[in-house]
C-alpha cells in the first residue's frame, strides 16, 4: 500500500512540472496543412516555385487601420521572399484599390526581390470605398496584357491573381470574376476579419476550398505564406510517386502525362496501359508476312520467296534450282512457284512430277519411212540407204561383180525385200487408216 502511494505521489508531482497544452485556435481562420507523404521529401526541398504571372490585388478601404495595411505589405514582402522572381520565372505585380484603383508596378518592371520588396515598402493606401470587381477589371485590361509585361499564352504561364481584402465589395464582382477566369486568369481570395464569405467565393476559381482562405486578422495573415507556397511549388509529381500512371510519368512543365513503355499504348484513361498488336496495319514495315513476337514482330515471306538481309523485304526465289523441285524431267518457273513439264515425246503422269512416254514409233509419227528408232531418229532396211531428209530410204547401188549365181540369189533376196516392203507398207496405210 505504502509502495502505491509512492507512486501516485511522484506522477503527481510530475504532471504539476508539466507546462500547460496551447490553446486551440478559434474559428475557421485556417485550414489544417498538408502532411509530407511518408518517406517523401517536404515542400521546402521537393520543389521549386514554378514560373508565374502573379498579381497582388490588395484593399487599402477605410476600413484597414494603418497598421493592418502594414501587416498587408509584409505579407506580399514574405510571399516575394518564397517566389523564384526573374524575367523568365516568376513576374509579380501589385495593384491598389479601394474606391478607386491603382497600378502600383505592372509586370514588365521588377525581376529581382530586392528592387520588388523596396516597391512594396513605398505603397501607401488610398482609403474610401472597395470597388473589388472594377480592380479585378483592370487586371485584365492593364496588368495582364503582353504590353504590361504579361507572357504570350503560347508560354503556358499561369496566370495568377491573389485578392486580399477584409470588407464586402461595393460594386458586381461575380460577372467579372467569371470573366477574367475564362480568360485564364486563376483568382485565389483572401479574408480577413469582417470580409464577406460568399463574396469571396464569388471571385475564386473552383476548387474553391482550394481557392478561398480566411485568417482572422492581420495579424496572422503571414501564416498564409507557407499555404501559399506549397501551393505555387513546382512539385515532381513523378519524383514523388503520386502520379497514378500504370507504367511511365512524364513530367510536363507544372504537370504531367502518363506514358507506356515500347509494345503498349494508352488507354483512354490516360493513365492505364494495353499491349499493341506489333503487326496490326501501319505498325511494321514487313513486305509480306508480319509474325508477332509478344511486343514484338519478325518479317517472313510467302512460299517461294526468300527475306532479303534488310529482315524486312521479300524476293522472289529461283524453285527450279537444284534440290528445289521435285520434278523428273522438266522444271517450269511460275511467279514465285513451278510446275513440272515433261521432254518431246513423253506426258506427265497424274503426280503432276514424273511422265511416261507415249510410243514415239507408232505408225504415223515422225514421219518414219522403214525403221523407227526410239531416239527419234529412222533407219534402213538392209540393201537401204537413208537420204538426206533422214526420213526416207533409197535401194544401196553396189559396184562389185557377182557370179550369176550370186546375181540370182541377189535378184531373189531383193524380190523378196521389195514383196516385204510392199506388204509393210500396205500395213501401215491400213493402220494409219484405223488410226483416222
Amino acid at each position: 500500500m505504502g509502495r502505491a502511494l509512492g507512486i501516485l505521489r511522484c506522477c503527481l508531482a510530475l504532471a504539476l512540472a508539466l507546462p500547460p497544452l496551447p490553446a486551440a485556435p478559434r474559428g475557421p481562420a485556417l485550414r489544417p496543412r498538408r502532411q509530407p507523404r511518408p518517406g517523401g521529401r517536404s515542400a521546402d526541398t521537393a520543389c521549386k516555385n514554378r514560373p508565374l504571372d502573379l498579381l497582388f490585388i490588395v484593399d487599402s478601404s477605410r476600413s484597414v487601420r494603418p497598421e493592418e495595411f502594414e501587416k498587408v505589405k509584409l505579407f506580399l514582402s514574405e510571399m516575394i521572399d518564397t517566389l523564384d522572381v526573374g524575367e523568365r520565372t516568376t513576374r509579380v505585380a501589385v495593384v491598389n484599390y479601394a474606391s478607386t484603383v491603382r497600378v502600383e508596378f505592372p509586370l514588365r518592371t521588377h525581376f529581382d526581390r530586392a528592387s520588388l520588396k523596396e516597391a512594396v515598402s513605398r505603397i501607401a493606401p488610398l482609403s474610401a470605398g472597395t470597388m473589388t470587381g472594377l480592380a479585378i477589371r483592370t487586371a485584365m485590361e492593364e496588368v495582364f496584357t503582353e504590353e504590361m509585361g504579361a507572357r504570350p499564352a503560347t508560354f503556358s504561364i499561369p496566370r495568377v491573381v491573389i485578392v486580399v481584402t477584409d470588407g464586402r465589395p461595393q460594386d458586381q464582382v461575380q460577372g467579372v470574376a467569371a470573366s477574367a477566369r475564362t480568360a485564364g486568369i486563376e483568382i485565389y481570395a483572401v479574408g480577413v476579419g469582417r470580409a464577406d464569405v460568399q463574396s469571396l467565393r464569388m471571385m475564386a476559381s473552383e476548387p474553391l476550398d482550394e481557392h478561398v482562405f480566411y485568417v482572422e486578422t492581420y495579424g496572422v495573415i503571414e501564416k498564409l505564406t507557407s499555404r501559399f507556397k506549397e501551393t505555387f511549388c513546382a512539385v515532381s509529381v513523378c519524383a514523388l510517386g503520386s502520379h497514378g500512371c500504370q507504367q511511365l510519368c512524364v513530367t510536363a512543365g507544372a504537370s504531367h502525362l502518363c506514358d507506356c513503355w515500347e509494345g503498349y499504348t494508352l488507354n483512354l484513361d490516360k493513365r492505364t496501359c494495353s499491349a499493341v498488336d506489333p503487326c496490326a496495319p501501319g505498325r511494321h514495315e514487313c513486305d509480306q508476312i508480319c509474325v508477332s513476337n509478344n511486343s514484338s514482330h519478325v518479317c517472313d515471306c510467302y512460299e517461294g520467296y526468300t527475306l532479303n538481309p534488310d529482315k524486312k523485304t521479300c524476293s522472289a526465289m529461283d524453285m527450279c534450282a537444284p534440290g528445289r523441285h521435285d520434278c523428273a524431267q522438266v522444271c517450269l518457273r511460275n511467279d514465285g512457284s513451278y510446275s513440272c513439264g515433261c521432254y518431246e515425246g513423253y506426258t506427265l503422269n497424274p503426280d503432276k512430277k514424273t511422265c511416261s512416254g507415249f510410243g514415239v514409233c507408232a505408225p504415223g509419227t515422225y514421219g518414219w519411212y522403214q525403221v523407227c528408232v526410239s531416239d527419234h531418229t529412222c533407219d534402213c532396211y538392209g540393201g537401204f540407204i537413208l537420204n538426206s531428209d533422214d526420213k526416207t530410204c533409197s535401194r544401196a547401188i553396189t559396184s562389185s561383180l557377182v557370179t550369176a549365181e550370186e546375181s540370182c540369189k541377189c535378184e531373189a533376196i531383193a524380190a523378196l525385200q521389195d514383196s516385204v516392203t510392199s506388204r509393210l507398207e500396205a500395213l501401215s496405210t491400213k493402220y494409219i487408216l484405223f488410226l483416222t
